[in-house]
């Protein structure tokens, strides 16, 4: 069986980090994702999708993001079921991030992290890692190509 989504989308409100009893970091969110048709009125129609991250994914989610920030999130989805306050049936769709990528470069004056400017940084490793860190910067020469 398969269980697997990617989804790109902007975050609606800042992450919430918060910690369960024995001490697990959880973190959600929510990401507007927009659809890739419009309604039958034109209109371009945009779906709020809920997130949960746990660890160190929910740790470097409520550091280095904040509400606008593009996000991809890769995960799986889960339905949860549950009794509301009044003791009504409820089920809810959330998607489980597994690891989670900038989708943009980090706003000018965004102040908020110091998080490497470009993103694709994966969630788990100990430290961001700068996507320049993995090219070699290419000379200008004769305008041939080095392969």
């Amino acid at each position: 069986m398969l269980n697997k989504i990617i989804l790109m989308g902007r975050l609606t409100r800042d992450p919430e980090l918060r910690r369960t009893g024995s001490g697990t970091a959880v973190t959600s969110f929510s990401l507007a994702v927009d659809r890739d048709f419009k309604s039958q009125s034109g209109e371009k129609e945009t779906d709020f999708i809920d997130i949960v991250a746990w660890r160190t994914t929910a740790e470097f989610v409520s550091k280095y993001f904040t509400k606008g920030r593009m996000a991809i999130v890769e995960g799986r989805l889960q339905i949860r079921d549950w009794t509301d306050k009044d003791g009504g049936k409820r089920r809810s769709a959330e998607v489980v991030a597994d690891n989670v990528y900038f989708g943009d470069s980090k706003r000018d004056g965004d102040g908020h992290s110091s998080a490497p400017a470009y993103g694709a940084t994966q969630v788990g490793s100990p430290t961001p890692v700068d996507a320049h860190s993995e090219f070699a910067e290419i000379e200008e020469g004769d305008g041939e190509l080095p392969f």
